[in-house]
This record gives C-alpha cells, sequence and structure tokens, in this order.
C-alpha cells in the first residue's frame, strides 16, 4: 500500500471508530449537565433561560473539540506496530475519557451554577 493511502486508510478507521461513539460522548455529559440545568433553564424564564442556552451550546461546543483530542493518540498509534492490539483495545481511551470529562463536567456545572452537590 502507498503512504498516502495507508494515512488515508488508517484516518478513515479512526473517523469511523471515534465519530461513532461521539453521540454516546454527547448523551453522557448532556445528562451530568442536563440534570442540574433543566429546571433552571425551563423554570427561569426571560433571559436568564437564553443565557443558560447560550452557556450550554459553547459548552457543548467546547466539550466536542475536547472529544477530538482522541485523534492525537489514535492516529499515531495505528501508525505503530501495536495497530492490531490498539483497534482491539481503544474502546478503553473512549471509556476513560468520557468517565474523566463527565467528571470534569460535573465539576464545572457545580462551580457555575452551584447545582450538581452532594449535600
Amino acid at each position: 500500500m502507498e503512504p498516502d493511502a495507508n494515512l488515508r486508510a488508517l484516518l478513515t478507521d479512526a473517523l469511523r471508530f471515534w465519530e461513532r461513539w461521539r453521540l454516546a460522548y454527547n448523551l453522557v455529559l448532556a445528562g451530568v449537565v442536563g440534570s442540574c440545568l433543566l429546571p433552571r433553564l425551563f423554570g427561569s424564564g426571560g433571559l436568564d433561560g437564553w443565557i443558560i442556552a447560550l452557556e450550554l451550546f459553547l459548552y457543548a461546543v467546547l466539550a466536542n473539540v475536547a472529544y477530538t483530542t482522541a485523534y492525537l493518540v489514535d492516529i499515531p498509534v495505528q501508525l505503530s506496530d501495536f495497530r492490531d492490539r490498539w483497534r482491539r483495545w481503544r474502546i478503553g481511551l473512549f471509556v476513560i475519557g468520557t468517565a474523566f470529562a463527565a467528571s470534569l463536567t460535573w465539576l464545572i456545572t457545580l462551580a457555575l451554577f452551584g447545582c450538581g452537590g452532594l449535600g
């Protein structure tokens, strides 16, 4: 296989894997934030509701930018001799990364909006 074709195949494989899981990632983070903010969004009305909605949009975009950092790990490892093993185990990166993102999301939601605490 030509180098360009090989890189194209690796990129296609990475896109196939990571984009298939993006919806699950977003649903996990939406559940974390939604459990706190949806009652406020629909209960506050007026400008407060719009501000919260705009903040949610901004954080959703930032979360999806963070999601793409998985490619920074995936592509180089696929270029290595560990490609076959990595392809079987990279779901672990998804699970760990999603758990990390959910934890950060919970902490940010708690700090910015004062909800989601354990007390």
